[in-house]
This record gives C-alpha cells, sequence and structure tokens, in this order.
C-alpha cells in the first residue's frame, strides 16, 4: 500500500512536469527560434560588434580635416598713471587642419580596427553556435528525460504487479516469502530510480527555459538536418577551415596583429600636416575691426622617444608571432573537435542498433520466463532479473537516440554551420554588416548635422 501510494503520487507529479501542456507542442526548430530571437548573449555579441566597427570612423578620421570655429570675447582693464583703460575686444575665425602625410601609419590602423571588427563578427558568430548549440541540447534532454521517467513509470508498475502475484502465489501455497520480499526490494529500487528521473527531468526543463526562454510543451524527438552533415571528416574538415568562426576569427586576429606591427614600424617616418586659419578681430571701443588668415605646413620626423617606438614595434612583432602560432592552435582544436563529433555520431548509430536488437531479445526472455515461472520452472527472482535487463537496454536506447542528435549538432557547429540561417530558422537574422557599412561613411557626420 505504501509504495502504491508513493507511486500514485509520482505520476501526478510526473503529469504535471511531463504533459502538462499537451495541447500545444514546441518543435525542436521552434526552441532553436525562440533561442536565437531572445538570448541576451548574442544580443551582447551583437552590439560588440557595432562597438567595435565605431573604431574605424575613429582611425579614419586621422587622415580628414579637422574643421572648427573659434569665437572669442575679452573685456579687460588696465590701470595706467591713475587711470582705467577698459578695452573689449572679440574675434571670429574658423580653424582647418588635416594630416596630409604620416608614412602611411594611419592606413595600417584603419585596416587593424577593420580586422578587430571582423574578430567581434566572428564572436557573434560564435555566440549563436554555442546558443543555438545549447537549446538544441536541453530541448534533446528534457526529451530523453521524459522517456526516462515514462519507462521507468512503467518500471514501477511492472514491480507492483509482481508484488501482487507474489503475495497471492504465497497466499496458496505456490510461493514463498522470499519472492514477496525480493518483488518488495526491487519496487523500492523502481520507485528510487522513479523519483531520480522525476528530478533530473525537473533539472533538464529548467535548463531548457534558460536557453530558449520558455517552458517546455510536448516536446518530440525529431529533426531534418538536410544537408548540412557533412558525409565525411575530409568534408567537415573543409568546411571548418573555411567557416568556423574560431579558425575565422584567429585569422582575422593575425591580420589585426600584422597591421599593428606596420603601424609601429611606419611611426618612425615623417608626419606632414596642414593648418589653416581665417578669421577677424573687433575692437568694441575704438570700432575697428581686423581681419586675419594664415596657412602653413608643419613637418616633423621622430628623432628619439626614450625608446618607446623601438619597445612598440618589438611588443607589435611579438604579438604577431603570437597571432600566428593562435591560427594553428585553433585550427587543431577545430580538428579535434570535429573528429570527437564524428566518432560520437557514428558511436551513437551503432548503439541504437544494438540497443534496438538488445531490447527485442530481452523482451522475448522477460516473456518466456513469465510463463516458465508461471508452471513453476522459473522463480519470481529470475522474472525480476529479466525484467531488469530489458529496463537497462531499453534505457540504452533512449541515452543513444538522444546523444545522436546532439552529436549531430555538435558536428553542425564543429563545422561552423550551425547559425539561423543555414538551419533555416524563421527568425530575423542578427548582424552588424548595415552598420559596419554606415560606419564606413566618412561624410555621415555633416549629413546628420545637415538633417
Amino acid at each position: 500500500m505504501k509504495f502504491s501510494m508513493s507511486f500514485r503520487l509520482l505520476s501526478c507529479l510526473f503529469l504535471v512536469f511531463g504533459i502538462s501542456n499537451v495541447a500545444r507542442a514546441d518543435s525542436l526548430r521552434d526552441a532553436l527560434s525562440s533561442a536565437y530571437a531572445n538570448n541576451p548573449q548574442i544580443a551582447a555579441a551583437l552590439l560588440s560588434v557595432k562597438a567595435s566597427a565605431e573604431d574605424i570612423a575613429m582611425r579614419r578620421s586621422g587622415l580628414l580635416p579637422s574643421i572648427n570655429a573659434n569665437i572669442d570675447f575679452t573685456n579687460s582693464w588696465v590701470i595706467a598713471g591713475g587711470n582705467v583703460i577698459e578695452s573689449t575686444k572679440g574675434s571670429l575665425g574658423i580653424s582647418y587642419s588635416q594630416t596630409l602625410f604620416d608614412n602611411l601609419k594611419t592606413d595600417a590602423q584603419i585596416e587593424q580596427a577593420r580586422a578587430y571588427t571582423e574578430v567581434a563578427s566572428q564572436a557573434l558568430r560564435s555566440a549563436t553556435q554555442n546558443v543555438l548549440l545549447s537549446a538544441a541540447t536541453s530541448y534533446l534532454n528534457v526529451v530523453r528525460e521524459t522517456r526516462l521517467v515514462q519507462l521507468r513509470a512503467e518500471n514501477v508498475a511492472f514491480y507492483q504487479a509482481q508484488v501482487r502475484s507474489s503475495q497471492d502465489r504465497l497466499s496458496i501455497g505456490t510461493g514463498t516469502s522470499t519472492d514477496v520480499s525480493q518483488a518488495k526490494a526491487r519496487l523500492a529500487q523502481g520507485v528510487a530510480s522513479y523519483k531520480s528521473s522525476i528530478n533530473n527531468l525537473r533539472t533538464a526543463q529548467a535548463n531548457y527555459q534558460r536557453f530558449v526562454g520558455k517552458k517546455p510543451q510536448n516536446l518530440s524527438l525529431s529533426f531534418k538536418f538536410g544537408g548540412l552533415l557533412p558525409r565525411s571528416l575530409d568534408e567537415a574538415q573543409n568546411y571548418a577551415n573555411k567557416l568556423h568562426p574560431a579558425i575565422l576569427s584567429a585569422k582575422a586576429q593575425m591580420r589585426a596583429a600584422q597591421s599593428g606591427s606596420d603601424a609601429a614600424k611606419r611611426a618612425f617616418g615623417p608626419t606632414l600636416r596642414l593648418i589653416g586659419n581665417i578669421g577677424g578681430a573687433q575692437d568694441f571701443i575704438l570700432g575697428t575691426t581686423t581681419p586675419s588668415a594664415s596657412v602653413s605646413l608643419s613637418l616633423s620626423v621622430p628623432l628619439y622617444q626614450g625608446g618607446a617606438m623601438g619597445a612598440s614595434v618589438r611588443k607589435a612583432n611579438l604579438n604577431q608571432i603570437k597571432s600566428e602560432i593562435d591560427v594553428l592552435s585553433a585550427q587543431d582544436q577545430v580538428r579535434a573537435a570535429i573528429v570527437s563529433s564524428w566518432s560520437g555520431l557514428q558511436n551513437s548509430k551503432s548503439q541504437i542498433e544494438a540497443a534496438q536488437s538488445a531490447a527485442y531479445s530481452s523482451r522475448q526472455v522477460l516473456n518466456g520466463v513469465i510463463e516458465e515461472r508461471n508452471v513453476g520452472q522459473r522463480t519470481t527472482l529470475d522474472v525480476l532479473n529479466a525484467r531488469a535487463d530489458l529496463t537497462l537496454v531499453q534505457e540504452s536506447e533512449i541515452i543513444a537516440q538522444s546523444n545522436r542528435y546532439i552529436a549531430a549538432f555538435s558536428l553542425i557547429s564543429a563545422t561552423g554551420r550551425l547559425s539561423a540561417r543555414d538551419l533555416g530558422l524563421n527568425v530575423q537574422i542578427k548582424s552588424a554588416d548595415g552598420y559596419i557599412t554606415k560606419v564606413e561613411d566618412v561624410w555621415q557626420d555633416l549629413r546628420s548635422l545637415s538633417e
């Protein structure tokens, strides 16, 4: 009675956690779309790309004119020979300054800013991949834990039936008290396993809500990958070399380091500036106006800076060497991830086939053992062991099916193709390309002022 009441209570909990929202189903594609649209990590990474793009505009300004309007107003008093002399003057002018030549240092800094913007763009792609993979994993974990709860609930019901059957046989003299005790012990194990499954399901549902942004509703184990899955390891590696954000980010970092080295070296060269002023001064006391204008060229060549420039060159060269090593490291890491995901996918397929075959055989064995027990040729313990064997292979099949999908998504991520566009999600693609193009427009500030 105690086990029966406990099981009914747990069954109610399962109904609450597992199938309370059967009226509406969330497909895996729906979950991925929700995760992509609402995840704050992707939104933050997008803002980082836009912020990085502003560095391009700031670097480009180094070669563009700087024009300022200046207004001065001065009222002064001077005591001379016991008299106070007041002077009120004002001036209005426009100043112009532009770097005409800086040994191409600014050009190198512009390229460096563009490379860093590419790094930020790849960070956005990486964040997207991580979010989508986490969302897919959390979805599949909920499906797996739900199926395990269902299986273990059936297991508890089976053991309850065995307890009743052993008690009935004991009452008519065909069974023993040992059979009853063994059945009750196995029922207790089944209830404990069921409770553990309920807790695991709660955890999986919490992770699902964290990554997808809503509670799971009637999930199912199905997804069409189309042509996203590579057909071989070589094909997967070729995709990764072209598309994986970790590799592309490392290469962009290398370009940034190369540009930084160029900028540090070119800082030793001359800088030529054009400076111009035009305006006028007004003496309000005397009523006179004095116009003025000037144009000058300024050439400067660094001779000695206390060793700072030499240190900057050496540091830039070291960073360039490090960036080249980082590219090799990123390629090795991605290659290892591809092999691991590929192996996991192949292993899960083999495990599913083995588990399905074993489950069929174990089910036949269980049915046979029950019939033999009923005619006195087997014991209750034999039935319980046969049921445990069947449950074990059924659980392994459920886990292998979930792992197969997770390995598939991991493999797609390792090739760099786990994106909203490649998955065909019904969402607005988050990209900073239009913003970067707008930032590259050097006359935008002037147009903004005229609007």
